[in-house]
Formats: C-alpha cells, structure tokens, sequence
C-alpha cells in the first residue's frame, strides 16, 4: 500500500508540471495588456482601473520592468516556475497594494467553507437519496429521486441559484440574498453549488446497489436470514461505493466550476470573484496564480481519491 501511495504521488508531480506549462501558455496566448484596464467588478473602489486612463508611455514602461512583463516569454516562465517553488504567486496587476498570496490568504476560506459546505450536502443528501432509492426500488420514492435527480443535472447552476433566490429569499425570506455572514447566508450557496454532484452520486449510487442487490452473494446472505440493514450495510453499500469513491475528482472538478458563477451570484468575497475580475483584466499573475491554486486542488484530490479506491479494492494496488 506504501509503494502505491508513493507512485501515485510521485506521477501527480509530472501532471502539475504539465497543467502548469499549458496554463502559463494559454494566459499568453489570450494576449491583451492587464495595465490597459481593469475588472467592471465593484469589489473595491481602489481596485477600479479605467479603461484607457490617460498614462504615459514611460510609467506603463516602468511599470512593465517592475512586474517583469517586458521580458521573454521563457524567461518569465523560468522565472514563474522559481516563485511556484517557493509557493510565491507574485503581485497582481489588479489590486494595488496586494499580491496574489495575499488574496488567497484572505479570500481562501471563505471559498474552502463554501466547498466544504457543499461536499457535507453531497455526501449527506447523495448518499442518502442514492440509498434510500435504491432500498426501495420501483416505488414511488425512487420514482421521484429519480426524476428530481435527473433534473438536477439538467438545469445549469446559475438558473437554479436564480430560482432559489427568487423563491426561498425574495418570496419566502427564509434566506439573505447574498453575503456570507452566519449560518443562514451560508445554507443556499452551498446547496445550490452541491445540487448537480449530488445528484450524479445518488443516481450512480442507487444503479451500483440495485446492480450489487442481483449478485449471488447478496441472495445467499438473504438465505442465512441476515437483517436487511446488515446486509445493505456490509454486502451491497461497500462494493457498491466504490464507483462513487473514483467520481471524487470530477465532482471536485463541478464543483470548482460551479464555484465562480455561485460566489458572483451570491456576492461572496471568495477567489471565484477575484478569478473573474483578474481573467477580464488580463490580470496575468492573479489569474494564473488562482487557476494553479484550483488545479493543483482537483490533483490532490484525484490522488486520495485513488488511495482510498485501492483502501476499499486491493486489487488496484497492482494498477
């Protein structure tokens, strides 16, 4: 198990490096000058640009030295790939007086409580509508989890947190609006942000316990009278979760998608924000630096993913 855990560590090293290149060149590729101007975003009034300020050539000059965006594009990347090892983002064009550390230090937990947020509710509701329809097959409960979690993935998130505040904030005031400030400002976010992974993990759930209830083993346990609990527990919930255990990458992956547009919605100072405001900018360092962040997230997660796949199966140490 230690030898799986090692090269499963030491291959995500290569992948970073690659997701890292491909970011850098593409930020490039974009093209666009993050000193021209800034992000419509009303995060802050000293982090307001105008679009084509008056300024002469000789200060964007110096300003352009300072923050190294006059040399080559494979001296910067040289450059960027020392500051990553120090875990140095650099300065953002966008927000004077901050750098991109700074940013993710101050902005980093709320999204990470936003996050966490929303796997409790996938784990919690996926888990549980997956089996409670899968235990009782063809009634009307699983005929309508399944119906409402086949409309779930088809409704994308910002119209499902435009129909959450229309209904549960403006016309029930059960909810604030935006902001993230106390338990209830906290509830609507992170379910909505958790609506679509959750659905995928009770359907793929109730298919691989309905799949797992027809095998053999799962008949002879019934024929020794083991209680039915027991036997959802330890003979069809187990083998049947790990095919939800391998989803732990690409939920992450949904989630950190749906991330940007919740937190514009809601008005949440996390790093989606800040992503906006920086892409549309051409804030280059922000952007990369958030973007790396974000990556480099999702590959740890595949990586627990693939350790506690080979906890659950042992067969796939030998993968």
């Amino acid at each position: 198990m230690l030898l799986f855990v090692l090269r499963r560590a030491l291959w995500a090293v290569p992948v970073l490096l690659v997701c890292v290149t491909l970011l850098f060149g593409l930020m490039r590729a974009i093209g666009g000058s993050p000193l021209r101007h800034g992000p419509p975003l009303g995060l802050s009034n000293e982090a307001w640009v105008k679009y084509s300020d008056p300024k002469p050539d000789a200060i964007t000059g110096n300003i352009e030295r300072r923050l190294e965006l006059d040399m080559p594009w494979y001296e910067q990347y040289g450059r960027y790939l020392g500051n990553l090892a120090r875990l140095d983002f650099g300065p953002t064009t966008t927000f004077p007086g901050r750098s991109v550390n700074s940013i993710l230090k101050e902005q980093g937990p709320v999204t990470l409580e936003l996050v966490a947020l929303s796997l409790v509710w996938v784990v919690v509701l996926g888990i549980g509508l997956g089996v409670a329809a899968a235990v009782w097959r063809g009634t009307l409960l699983d005929r309508a989890i399944t119906a409402s979690t086949a409309l779930m993935t088809a409704i994308p998130v910002f119209l499902l947190a435009t129909l959450a505040i229309y209904v549960l904030s403006v016309k029930l005031g059960l909810f604030p609006t935006s902001g993230w400030n106390g338990w209830r400002s906290w509830v609507l976010p992170s379910l909505v942000l958790a609506l679509l992974p959750l659905s995928r993990v009770a359907r793929v759930l109730r298919f691989e316990m309905v799949e797992v209830g027809e095998q053999e083993f799962v008949t002879a346990a019934r024929a020794k009278g083991l209680r039915r609990p027991r036997i959802v527990k330890t003979h069809v919930l187990r083998p049947a979760s790990v095919p939800v255990l391998s989803m732990a990458g690409p939920l992450v992956g949904q989630l950190v998608l749906g991330l940007f547009l919740v937190e514009w919605i809601f008005a949440i100072p996390g790093i989606g924000r800040y992503f906006i405001a920086a892409a549309q900018a051409r804030d280059y360092p922000l952007t990369l630096g958030l973007t790396v962040v974000l990556t480099t997230a999702v590959v740890l997660v595949n990586l627990l993913s693939d350790i506690a796949l080979a906890a659950v199966d042992p067969r796939l140490r030998e993968a």
